[in-house]
This record gives structure tokens, sequence and C-alpha cells, in this order.
């Protein structure tokens, strides 16, 4: 029985293709709490108002690490829901401006790469590059993410 899936075949994937992800996010405050404890993160930065009221920011951030796995999941459904071996790694990780409880997140991902594998004959790696941007449009966070992506099966 095969699965459904919404996301790109490697062949489907050409370089310069860019999604708007349809799903947005407003981060609460439980979101942050809720990671970053389970995370094991003791940053004040991210859990004590008296701690972030003093530093430049006014106020608690959003645990970067949760942006950025926020920014991957939005990405999912149109990119690589289903049709994903596996990622490989993650580059040029960049948190430009801050996530604040509140903020909305909205995401756009750029297929920057695309070869296939030596070792696979049923995949090819694809780089994408996700972008997350606040309500303000603002750039919160990019990275770069290689993906072993999966070939269109034989129609059979």
């Amino acid at each position: 029985m095969s699965r459904p899936h919404l996301g790109k075949w490697f062949e489907e994937l050409s370089v310069g293709l860019v999604f708007q992800h349809a799903l947005t996010r407003t981060v609460t405050e439980t979101d942050n709490v809720l990671f970053t404890t389970l995370t094991l993160n003791p940053q004040p930065l991210h859990l004590d108002h008296e701690f972030a009221a003093a530093t430049e920011f006014g106020r608690p951030l959003v645990n970067s690490f949760f942006t950025l796995g926020l920014v991957g999941g939005i990405s999912v459904l149109e990119t690589t829901h289903g049709t994903t071996v596996a990622n490989l790694g993650m580059d040029e990780t960049v948190f430009p401006a801050p996530v604040f409880v509140g903020d909305t997140i909205h995401v756009e991902t750029e297929v920057v790469a695309a070869r296939e594998s030596n070792s696979r004959r049923d995949a090819g790696i694809v780089t994408f590059e996700h972008r997350g941007f606040n309500q303000h449009n603002e750039l919160v966070c990019r990275c770069r993410r290689n993906a072993l992506m999966r070939r269109r099966p034989p129609e059979s």
C-alpha cells in the first residue's frame, strides 16, 4: 500500500524553484518555555523575564533552536513530505533578528542545488535554503538544509 505524499520528488526540485509556504505560526510563551526546558537549556534569556528585561532586548527571546525547527517544519508539506529519505546536514544557519513571543512566522524555501546521488540510484541530494520571516517581513532565520530525496518511483 503506498502512502500519500505532498512533497516533491527529486526530479521536481529544480534549482531556482521557490516555495511560499501556506502554513504560518504565531509563537507562544508555552512554545518557548516547553522547548527550552525539554532540551535542558538553562539560558535565562529564554526563561527569566527579570533577567531578560535587563538585556538590550528588554524581554525574553524565543529559543533560536525552536525557531530553526519551526522554519524547517513549516517547509515540510510542500517540499519533503513523504519524499525525503533523510536530512544530511545543515549549513549557514543564521538568525539576523530575534523572535519574540507573539511573533507570527512565515517561510519561503528555495532550491539552491540539486544533484544525483553517487551511491543511490533511487535518490538525489537537494540543498534547500529556508528563510523564516516575522509578521513585519524581517528575516529571523536562514538555513541551508541538505536532504537525500527520493526519485519518482517507476510506474507499476
